[in-house]
């Protein structure tokens, strides 16, 4: 009886592991580090930094948490052309932004077409280097940067205590592997492309300790890995009447704020 027991008890274990879309292998890999989820992971990272061009577009999820504490999401939508070591063209369109952003290996510029306002800074350096003086220069939280960087392996685990590896699953329709990564502040997971072009095709960010752990989320599509560059694309030239500020408004959940009066 008691070996009867025992077995039904390991039957209905493996059924709900089999229910929950889970290997046992899985699970009990969340409390180390995942050798496939490296493997993969490396993969990416190598597969981006290889890239020569692309394109490739973002819808952009940002979770708050109100004063009556009410978790909202806010939303985005970004295309992005990038041109390997030194040049990118990024526009982004949210609820208080209609953004460009551009550089091209020596002046990062940052347009608000609302405010018909812009920013700029000489900069002479690789994509690197412009989306460290971003975050450390203007305030904006720019989490999903660290896939366009020359070393997105190294970003990304840099503090990285545990993973695993989640089986496959579907996103936009696209079969990929699901890793899940743990750091002492920030949960993370990326979801690959499966085959031979391992991109990326979602990103999400919980920052577990802050009450109601909000995520950020990154969802890809649209990746062109022969992008057609526009003559200029990653020049930017002032609008007619179009003002240059020191700085353009940025909230305190690091989002660019385009709009007078959004606060």
């Amino acid at each position: 009886m008691k070996r009867e027991s025992l077995w039904k008890r390991g039957l209905l274990a493996a059924s709900l592991t089999a229910a929950l879309g889970l290997s046992a292998g899985s699970a009990l890999a969340a409390g180390e580090l995942n050798a496939d989820a490296d493997e993969i992971l490396r993969a990416m990272s190598k597969h981006l930094a290889g890239l020569k061009a692309f394109s490739v577009s973002a819808d952009i999820s940002n979770e708050i948490l109100t004063t009556e504490g009410q978790k909202l999401q806010l939303n985005a939508r970004s295309d992005l052309v990038v041109e390997r070591p030194s040049r990118f063209h990024a526009t982004r369109q949210g609820r208080f932004a209609d953004a460009v952003m551009t550089y091209d290996g020596a002046t990062l510029s940052l347009h608000g077409k609302n405010l018909n306002a812009y920013v700029q800074k000489d900069l002479k350096g690789t994509i690197d280097d412009a989306i460290r003086a971003i975050e450390q220069g203007t305030g904006l939280t720019l989490p999903g940067a660290d896939l366009l960087l020359s070393d997105s392996y190294s970003a990304l685990t840099s503090s990285v205590v545990s993973s695993g590896y989640y089986g496959r699953a579907f996103v936009g329709g696209v079969e990929t592997h699901h890793l899940g990564f743990r750091t002492p502040k920030v949960d993370w997971q990326i979801w690959v492309k499966t085959g031979n072009e391992p991109l990326p095709m979602k990103y999400v960010i919980t920052t577990k300790w802050m009450t109601g752990a909000p995520q950020y989320s990154v969802q890809l599509s649209n990746w062109n890995t022969k992008p057609v560059i526009k003559p200029g694309q990653f020049k930017f030239v002032a609008p007619k009447g179009a003002e240059k500020l020191e700085a353009l408004p940025v909230d305190e959940a690091g989002e660019f704020m385009d709009e007078q009066g959004s606060k």
